[in-house]
């Protein structure tokens, strides 16, 4: 039995959702955000010595981070579902996109939500101005012009094909769903981008996302 380490309101999500795809059994072990942190609890270094999620745990076997856990599931439970075959332009497009998810679209996502956080933060007031003048001088200068350019490249991408791999809904696509719907909530996305907008809707609609969202509780992401 799959065990999912599931963190409200967290890249857990997806796993969720991989595992409806599919069909399997599993089971959901809840933790939950300090609600004035937002940080993960404790609890969760007992599961992975870094205490994040998303973790699975399946018999002896403990994975970590979100890439790695779709192509573990797809690898011993898919049974070639969600995955384009070997050797072709698709397969290529879906590794492509199942690691540029984390690795170059949620990087300024973050920065934004850090820089968009730090004029809020408790500090003595004389501090304020100096601190917000440096994070809108930063957001201006190199974090919405990097978000530009991903919302761009996202855009055109998604013109050339119904899903990021392809004409087939894939695993990619799912761990896709999480910038994209971060770029929504905070990276300036709208239906200004008319392809990722749709792509949205799409995953929206999908009813294994449906029953995903109704086993990992409200969802919703940082601000």
């Amino acid at each position: 039995m799959i065990i999912v380490h599931h963190l409200n309101n967290s890249r857990s999500q997806r796993v969720l959702w991989l595992l409806e795809e599919l069909g399997l059994d599993y089971e959901v072990k809840r933790y939950e955000r300090d609600p004035k942190t937002m940080l993960a609890p404790a609890s969760l270094r007992a599961v992975h010595p870094l205490g994040k999620s998303p973790v699975i745990s399946e018999g002896g076997v403990t994975v970590a981070e979100s890439g790695a856990i779709m192509e573990y599931i797809i690898e011993r439970h898919g049974q070639g579902r969600l995955i384009p075959p070997p050797g072709t332009p698709e397969r290529l497009r879906y590794t492509y996109w199942l690691h540029y998810a984390e690795g170059s679209a949620m990087p300024p996502l973050l920065l934004s939500l850090i820089f968009g956080r730090l004029p809020r933060a408790p500090m003595p007031f004389f501090m304020r101005p100096i601190v917000r003048a440096i994070s809108d001088k930063t957001r201006k200068a190199f974090i919405d012009p990097q978000l530009e350019l991903h919302r761009n490249f996202m855009e055109s991408e998604l013109g050339k094909s119904t899903w990021f791999a392809g004409e087939e809904f894939t695993a990619a696509d799912i761990q896709m769903s999480f910038p994209v719907e971060a770029a929504a909530a905070r990276g300036g996305l709208d239906s200004s981008r008319p392809n990722l907008w749709a792509y949205l809707q799409r995953i929206h609609a999908r009813p294994a996302y449906k029953r995903a969202l109704q086993k990992g509780g409200p969802f919703e992401l940082m601000r």
